[in-house]
């Protein structure tokens, strides 16, 4: 009776996400793409039909849950595995037991949970018994399985992508969670709908979020005359004081991001790149680092059209170098915003590829002779230097030397186009060609 009380009180006691884990394909929220009636991941489950997979989505979306529920599902021997304490040998360790179970009709279900952290020799490891199916390997991951997960292994599974859950998900899961047994069933609590929806948009699709939010405000919530738990505005603006956005400053969110931001500047859309500047500087990333991609957006993609955008984006990160964060957020809001509004060109980034290419394909030409320098008599002897023309010593401050080498006369490598500024580059570059080529 003793271990009975103790373990019920556990039970009673651990988080509310914990206690609400569904056990069956009907209590599982979310996932309709995979896991509606008719969908491919359910007809796989209920047909008994699974193979290794990975699941790859955002925190708090049902990765484990998932997992857990094939387990028991496909009645299989359901081992969780770690990244953080498990080696070669463990892994060894269990792949035996899993044979052994093999032999005598039974089927181990391995849970990698964030499988992106096991390194190239653990990941290495499963492959033997994946091929010769002693284990159903399903990986759960947060990152792109393409960049995290070997090739060879990856090829062996398929890959399930599960969103973030939508805000109806969401409010369904706490309405659950107010009236199941295992939840806040045994209580009396008054709560808003509209409160409930606060939550589950605050949540962000996380459904770990939700419950935790939810339950925090429970614990924290006035019981009145009638031994009714309420749960009012205040206290779950204390709960909600702030959400962490997902956000990984060396994965793919990271990318994501910057992404984000460059397309949003390049599109001229002033909104879009605030915002998804400001997400990064939320999640915590460098401030130089989104100073030093604005610096090369203003020449990558607005170049000669305003060429006081690159003066303004050097000028941002020495504000972010002076200040740091927070002061220096307004800073790089002034330079994304002056770089959504520039006129834009990507003229000079079609100069410098263009050129990288033929420097990279072509052979290497020697300089002309003209442009050569000449600082000994033996060089001018070997007619270093010889038909140079100075520039400034003729009245249109041009000539007609041939400063390319031969095998590249005529090449164009930047070709202006016409907006902003560089409309006026490009009609002064046109006078320069005609006026060379005797026009």
């Amino acid at each position: 009776m003793e271990q009975l009380s103790l373990f019920d009180d556990r039970k009673r006691t651990a988080p509310l996400a914990s206690r609400l884990r569904p056990d069956t394909l009907e209590e599982y929220v979310g996932q309709k793409h995979l896991m509606g009636q008719g969908k491919i991941l359910r007809r796989l489950i209920e047909e008994d039909q699974i193979s290794s997979m990975i699941f790859w989505g955002p925190p708090g979306v049902g990765k484990t849950t998932l997992a857990r529920i094939i387990a028991e599902k496909t009645r299989a021997e359901f081992v969780e595995f770690s990244a953080v304490n498990s080696g070669i040998k463990e892994i060894k360790e269990v792949m035996a037991r899993a044979e052994q179970n093999r032999k005598m009709g039974i089927r181990t279900l391995l849970f990698a949970d964030e499988i992106h952290r096991f390194n190239k020799a653990q990941q290495d490891a499963f492959l033997p018994f994946v091929e010769a199916g002693s284990i159903i390997l399903v990986g759960a991951t947060t990152e792109n399985p393409s960049f995290e997960i070997n090739s060879a292994l990856l090829s062996r599974c398929k890959v399930f992508i599960l969103k973030a859950l939508g805000e109806t998900d969401l409010k369904e899961l706490l309405v659950h969670a107010l009236k199941s047994p295992k939840g806040f069933g045994d209580m009396k609590i008054e709560i808003k709908e509209y409160h409930l929806e606060a939550i589950a948009r605050f949540a962000n699709g996380d459904a770990r979020t939700a419950l935790n939010t939810l339950e925090m405000a429970v614990l924290n919530g006035r019981m009145n005359e009638e031994a009714v738990l309420c749960v009012d505005g205040d206290i779950l603006a204390q709960c909600m004081n702030r959400r962490t956005l997902l956000y990984d400053k060396n994965g793919e969110e990271h990318y994501n991001l910057i992404s984000a931001l460059h397309k949003s500047m390049r599109n001229s859309d002033p909104d879009a790149a605030v915002y998804w500047m400001c997400r990064m500087l939320d999640g915590g990333e460098d401030p130089l680092y989104i100073a030093r991609r604005l610096v090369r957006f203003a020449s990558e993609d607005v170049g000669m059209a305003d060429s006081h955008g690159l003066q303004v984006a050097v000028a941002a990160y020495q504000a972010c170098h002076f200040l740091g964060m927070p002061e220096c957020d307004v800073h790089l809001t002034h330079a994304v915003v002056y770089l959504s509004m520039a006129p834009k060109s990507n003229a000079l980034y079609m100069a410098c590829e263009e050129c990288k290419a033929d420097i990279k394909e072509l052979p290497a030409e020697p300089v002309p002779l003209q442009i050569c320098n000449a600082p000994t008599d033996l060089m001018k002897e070997m007619d270093y230097g010889k038909g140079y023309i100075y520039a400034h010593d003729t009245k249109e401050k041009l000539t007609r030397m041939k400063c390319l080498p031969d095998a590249l006369a005529g090449r164009r490598y930047y070709r202006p186009g016409e907006q902003g500024q560089e409309k006026q580059v490009k009609e002064r570059l046109e006078k320069i060609l005609e006026w060379r080529n005797g026009i």
